[in-house]
């Protein structure tokens, strides 16, 4: 089956470079596009994408807006913003709104084809070297968890706060596996259960949530 993919910005020239890109490419389908925040609400309801190539400024409604609107719903694609800039403090909006990672515009035709393929998988696109950065620069340095994700936190196993850890300093699975002498299988389960204990959608939700309650501070790591 097909990755239904749904390109939103308001540049029609953006668009047609991004579809360009995936329209030979096996396995991936443009089902849809549109030119804000708004339309972008009414075509996942007409198409029904698995992801949403969303970028961050546009009129009407941003992508920030769109993206906060599209997590609420129970059949959620996932959401992949665009900047222009790696330094974006929006970026990080986007991502406590609900998006699964980020892309700079100017991303390699490559690199947005596994990035579409990454999120479609259920996985996150944190980089370690840019998402870090933009979470050492704007994350609070710690703010009061409310007491439903305190009581949650203090659920947590030693080891799951260790990976929990890991996981906000972009570490991939195997990476903490690596880490922490365990096997890859092992982790998975434990990101697992950190993504069920705590409600979230993502390892991109997990990261910002270990820097907004101080689990992990901007600059640590």
């Amino acid at each position: 089956m097909s990755i239904r993919v749904l390109l939103v910005d308001d540049q029609q020239l953006v668009r047609t470079g991004f579809r360009m890109i995936l329209a030979d490419e096996e396995g991936i389908e443009v089902v849809g596009e549109a030119a804000n925040g708004a339309e972008a609400m009414d075509a996942v309801a007409e198409v029904g994408p698995d992801v949403v190539v969303m970028d961050i400024r546009m009129p009407v409604m941003d992508g920030i807006d769109a993206t906060r609107q599209l997590a609420d719903r129970q059949d959620a694609p996932r959401v992949l913003v665009l900047t222009t800039f790696d330094a974006d403090e929006q970026v990080v909006e986007a991502l406590r709104a609900g998006a699964s990672g980020f892309l700079l515009k100017d991303v390699a035709p490559s690199d947005f084809v596994k990035a579409i393929r990454i999120v479609a998988s259920g996985e996150a696109l944190i980089a370690p070297s840019v998402t870090r950065r933009l979470l050492d620069r704007f994350a609070k340095l710690s703010v009061p968890a409310d007491e439903a994700y305190a009581e949650r936190l203090r659920e947590l196993t030693e080891r799951e706060r260790e990976v929990l850890e890991l996981v906000a300093h972009g570490l991939s699975n195997r990476e903490i596996a690596e880490r922490l002498v365990l096997a890859e299988p092992t982790v998975k389960t434990h990101v697992s259960h950190l993504l069920l204990k705590l409600e979230m959608r993502d390892r991109a939700q997990l990261v910002v949530l270990a820097y907004e309650v101080g689990i992990v501070r901007p600059g640590s790591g």
